[in-house]
């Protein structure tokens, strides 16, 4: 079972759109947490709205594994770090890690929790079809890189620079590595689709207020392409039925 989650309703308000037999999960007891369930593309699915953060994240990705998810993807908007991305470009994660996590002064390395990896590798295969879906976009650049994740929204050329010095980061966003701790603590594969808002510089505000709605499209369209080779998968396999 395929999980789904977006930070905003606007995040995933497209895929809500087109999810048949759609219906409320029953057995979530979390206050304001709603999670659907679904056919997308003919594939069983749950959607869910996990919130701003990384707290909001790890929880509601605790409640949709729960729910019976094993697989995760996760799928929004970010601040563009690598020097080449430009609004409306792709992010797929090849790794992700916390970069507020700072525990230097005890020998560990910027971004390491104590008993963790440093980073959470991305799911090869959700990795390459998402990838693969991604070029279909049309007009955008595709990366696969570090998605970084910190409780800021980052507006600063500095922190850009920094972020893209110590981390090699190709985006940065605040729930993305959070879910991805989550996911490897219980063994379940997952991979974080961003587009690109803004590039995280003195502008990021307007830039994101005004392009956010737009470029969200873009992460949808990379995950219905997946859950589209996924269903052809199933049904090449004799897993699915023909809808």
């Amino acid at each position: 079972m395929l999980g789904i989650i977006g930070a905003m309703q606007e995040e995933v308000e497209l895929l809500l759109e087109g999810l048949e037999d759609a219906a409320e999960h029953p057995g979530v007891t979390l206050p304001n947490l709603r999670i659907y369930s679904g056919l997308l593309d003919g594939l069983e699915v749950l959607i869910t709205v996990g919130g701003i953060g990384k707290v909001n994240a790890a929880m509601t990705s605790t409640y949709l594994l729960m729910a019976g998810a094993t697989q995760v993807v996760f799928t929004g908007v970010a601040g563009g770090i690598h020097p080449s991305l430009v609004v409306g470009d792709i992010v797929v994660s090849s790794d992700c890690v916390q970069h507020d996590v700072d525990v230097s002064a005890l020998g560990y390395r910027l971004g390491e929790i104590p008993g963790e990896i440093l980073s959470w590798p991305a799911d090869e295969q959700l990795r390459a079809l998402a990838l693969e879906a991604a070029h279909e976009v049309q007009g955008v650049n595709v990366t696969g890189g570090r998605v970084v994740s910190g409780d800021v929204f980052v507006a600063s050329p500095d922190k850009v620079a920094w972020l893209w010095q110590h981390f090699g980061a190709a985006c940065a966003e605040m729930e993305g590595a959070a879910v991805a701790q989550v996911c490897a603590r219980h063994g379940v594969p997952y991979v974080v689709i961003r587009s690109v808002s803004d590039t995280a510089g003195g502008d990021a505000n307007v830039d994101y207020r005004e392009f956010m709605p737009i470029v969200a499209r873009h992460s949808a369209q990379v995950v219905r392409g997946m859950t589209r080779r996924m269903a052809a998968g199933l049904l090449a396999a004799g897993l699915a039925e023909p809808s």
